[in-house]
């Protein structure tokens, strides 16, 4: 993706102790991954493109609320999911949130065997093992809830409290939507392993 023109600090005060083009140079080296995420919350890539631009328009204008030293990449991926709720709420479908009750049965579908207490589980092991296009697909099958905290997790890694402030949701929650949506990815992408391991054999 290519950002517009024109996609400055707004004031010189945009320019924190590193200075402006030092600044904006770190937020831009981001851009990829804010587009990749956009894409997941839009689903359409003109929109996903619009939330980008408008992400960096807001950080550049706020860059002197930064505090340097701090994640600069986690602080612009708050904004995307800020900006994308903010649109969603005011085209009346938020598309981030999710009937509680959906969710937890949703949640509930685990293979048998599984173990939360485990630091490798099944589905890590699958997750690492399993081909990217496959992944990906799996990915976005996710329901929307799960799709966002598995991505942000295991894709760009961030870390729980970052996660956590990006989606303005307590911890606990994202460790559990973390942990329900790698179970609903196993399930996913259980049969895949499977033939492709029958089709070695064969």
């Amino acid at each position: 993706m290519r950002m517009r023109r024109g996609l400055q600090p707004a004031t010189p005060a945009a320019a924190s102790a590193k200075g402006p083009s030092s600044f904006e140079a770190e937020a831009l080296a981001s851009l990829d991954s804010l587009y990749r995420t956009a894409l997941r919350l839009t689903r359409v890539t003109a929109d996903a493109e619009d939330l980008v631009q408008e992400t960096y328009l807001k950080a550049f204008r706020a860059a002197n609320q930064f505090e340097p030293g701090t994640n600069l990449r986690a602080w612009l991926f708050t904004i995307l999911h800020n900006t994308a709720r903010n649109r969603a709420r005011d085209r009346s479908r938020d598309i981030v949130a999710a009937d509680s009750d959906l969710v937890d049965r949703a949640g509930d579908i685990a293979p048998s065997g599984w173990s939360s207490g485990a630091s490798e589980t099944p589905e890590t092991l699958l997750l690492r093992e399993t081909l990217a296009p496959d992944l990906q697909s799996a990915i976005d099958a996710l329901p929307d809830v799960f799709r966002q905290a598995v991505w942000l997790r295991d894709v760009e890694e961030f870390s729980y409290s970052e996660i956590a402030e990006m989606l303005a949701i307590p911890v606990g929650t994202v460790m559990s939507r973390i942990s329900r949506g790698r179970r609903l990815l196993f399930e996913y992408l259980k049969p895949m392993r499977v033939a492709a391991v029958s089709g070695g054999h064969s």
